[in-house]
């Protein structure tokens, strides 16, 4: 009888172990994925929005290409969805992040959960 109830309790210490273990897992690859926010804009028309799920401190072009075709040349977004550049008329790809210039090219630039990222095709405002 001693030898069913130590078994039972190992079984029951094995099985508890597993349920934890899993259900830890579970929310660890959770927290690993961030949710981001795309918007397309040429001039002042929005063209498109689309959500992205990336990974945890992705870069803002991994997100853009998860949604849409894209061409880069040396880090400088050329074309989204076949929009591209004029490069002789001073129209180019710009970004927001939160409603905020960023100083860096997209392939450099982290994202965070719940950013929200803008992408305009515009005429460039040399300041």
């Amino acid at each position: 009888m001693k030898k069913f109830k130590v078994l039972g309790s190992l079984l029951v210490m094995f099985l508890a172990f597993f349920i934890l273990t899993g259900y830890k897992n579970n929310s660890q690859k959770s927290t690993n994925k961030i949710n981001v926010t795309y918007t397309l804009k040429q001039g002042k028309k929005v063209v498109a929005t689309k959500k992205a799920t990336v990974n945890k401190n992705a870069k803002v072009i991994t997100g853009l290409k998860k949604n849409w075709k894209v061409e880069e040349a040396k880090g400088f977004v050329t074309s989204i969805d076949g929009m591209k550049e004029n490069q002789k008329k001073g129209i180019y790809w710009t970004y927001t992040i939160n409603g905020k210039q960023v100083n860096k090219l997209a392939n450099q630039q982290t994202l965070k959960n719940k950013d929200k990222v803008q992408f305009t095709l515009d005429k460039a405002e040399m300041k």
